[in-house]
């Protein structure tokens, strides 16, 4: 159904095609959100100005919106620019971060899901659910439910929007519209430790989205690359007795320089149909 070598097909097509990923993504991850497409093999353009997301999309092969730092002109930007890249055709990528924490977050998560469903949502249990209306309480950013406890919101998003939902956790799930389930174990304890991971996620599925037509497979592939990448970059931390932020530097060179043996040996994958 999806294997290793499906997968590290799709992390060589984006080392080859170098897509542009437009991403409205929070103050606070810009900076190694771009650096984690780049080192990928993508092109990351982040631009917000009303004035321009229409055109950026024109150009772009995805569009990434991430709600972490939220005001009323960003939420505006969003909005234009999913109403725009829906409007092209090309896939959309939502990361309701901190959905729940506050009635603002959960009525821009509305207005967004209302402006054109998202080919992907991304986002950590209690997000997800938040995201699907379910009654839960976000503490900050951080996951306050497990990745399979959100797995029955997830396939509720999945009804609303037919496309893709991603439940980040120590184990990753990703369903969608006809059924499939995809679920990784990879990855570190580490990388909740640095902020913006998750966000980082979010932006290689945008990137995996503009190269595999099959969104399912694309969040898979990215939710891949980035939890073996993670493992290799803990593992050769720790070996130095060195830390997180030391790690952070060696997941952008995991990403960078993974090979498929490397790959094929860790990815810890299990795919069913429900």
């Amino acid at each position: 159904m999806l294997t290793c070598s499906d997968l590290w097909a799709d992390i060589a097509a984006v080392r080859e095609r170098a897509p542009l990923v437009h991403s409205i993504t929070n103050l606070v991850v810009i900076n190694l959100n771009a650096n984690v497409l780049l080192a990928a093999g993508a092109s990351p353009v982040m631009a917000h100005a009303h004035e321009e997301v229409a055109d950026m999309v024109g150009i772009a092969q995805s569009l990434v919106v991430n709600i972490g730092t939220l005001d009323a002109y960003w939420i505006q930007s969003m909005d234009l620019a999913l109403r725009a890249a829906t409007k092209r055709g090309i896939p959309t990528v939502l990361d309701p971060v901190g959905a729940g924490a506050t009635p603002y977050r959960n009525q821009a998560i509305e207005q967004l899901l209302d402006a054109a469903a998202p080919t992907v949502i991304r986002g950590n249990g209690s997000e997800i659910m938040s995201a699907a209306g379910a009654a839960i309480r976000t503490r900050g950013v951080d996951s306050s439910a497990g990745a399979a406890d959100a797995l029955g919101a997830a396939r509720a998003l999945v009804e609303r929007t037919r496309g893709v939902v991603c439940v980040s956790g120590a184990t990753d799930h990703v369903v969608d519209a006809h059924g499939r389930w995809s679920r990784l174990s990879n990855g570190h304890a580490w990388m909740t430790r640095i902020t913006g991971i998750g966000c980082s996620a979010t932006a290689l599925v945008g990137a995996f989205c503009a190269i595999q037509p099959d969104a399912w497979r694309a969040t898979t592939s990215a939710m891949a690359l980035l939890g073996v990448a993670g493992e290799i970059a803990a593992e050769r931390a720790a070996a130095a007795g060195q830390g997180v932020g030391s790690m952070q530097a060696l997941l952008l060179d995991a990403l960078q320089l993974l090979e498929p043996s490397q790959f094929e040996r860790r990815l810890r994958l299990e795919v069913e149909q429900c």
